[in-house]
């Protein structure tokens, strides 16, 4: 398949309430890759855990491993489980910044079309022909008491709990990754984004947003400005890939 031709737009913001912000995104259109880190565990161990996925990816997608060029899928497993790896190191040398993590979303174009890593409750959206998908699901406590039936969607969006993660990169040795292939097709729009955004803003509101005439610019402005007018509660971050 031949590689589309793309346009990618990322942009954070610290939120209304937070003081730090320990979310961190990273687009490298030539190395085929884009991310976006939430980190977990306060203040600057959050925001570590979240430079440590990003700076992992990009020597990961930067070159061979160990010396061996290897396919896409392999490296995003790679990037994944190195980072797991050099967070928990970190945490070995560095006690007091026991429970540090991050959730993360990589995003990988390949020959056949595009590969997901997902750990914990960022996610990633496609919107095809009008219709916004979610493409990872959440590893949250809500929504695995959305799973057994003892908690509806809407409930969940303002459930006290919603925040907490069941899974994530750094908080376990073995790592446990989701990943998600799919085609690409040309006016497709993907959307990596912290959990600042989705607590915040409705997935009709992002569908109408994407589905605007605006530029990629402009509607990843308007994503960030949604989360923020409807309270802020959380660093919001966004990478917005447009297929041309």
């Amino acid at each position: 398949m031949t590689k589309p031709t793309i346009k990618c737009v990322g942009k954070t913001d610290i939120g209304l309430k937070r003081t730090t912000n320990e979310d961190a995104y990273c687009m490298e259109l030539e190395m085929g890759f884009c991310l976006v880190a939430d980190g977990l565990g306060g203040a600057a161990a959050g925001e570590l855990a979240s430079r440590i996925f990003s700076d992992t990816a990009f020597e990961v997608f930067g070159g061979a491993v160990d010396g061996v060029e290897i396919e896409v899928t392999r490296r995003v497993k790679t990037a994944f489980h190195l980072a797991n790896e050099r967070i928990q190191n970190h945490v070995q040398q560095h006690p007091a910044d026991i429970g540090m993590g991050c959730t993360a979303e990589l995003f990988a174009f390949s020959d056949e079309g595009f590969v997901v890593g997902h750990v914990g409750d960022s996610r990633t959206y496609r919107f095809r022909k009008g219709q916004l998908k979610q493409l990872t699901k959440d590893h949250s406590l809500v929504q695995s008491q959305i799973d057994q039936g003892f908690l509806s969607r809407e409930d969940a969006r303002h459930h006290s709990m919603r925040h907490i993660v069941l899974r994530a990169l750094g908080t376990e040795r073995d790592l446990t990754l989701d990943l998600v292939k799919g085609r690409v097709y040309t006016e497709d729009q993907f959307l990596l984004c912290s959990d600042g955004l989705t607590t915040m803003v409705d997935d009709m509101v992002i569908q109408n947003t994407l589905s605007s005439v605006y530029s990629i610019e402009d509607k990843a402005e308007q994503l960030i400005n949604q989360a923020l007018a409807a309270g802020g509660m959380d660093n919001v971050t966004i990478v917005l890939i447009e297929v041309i």
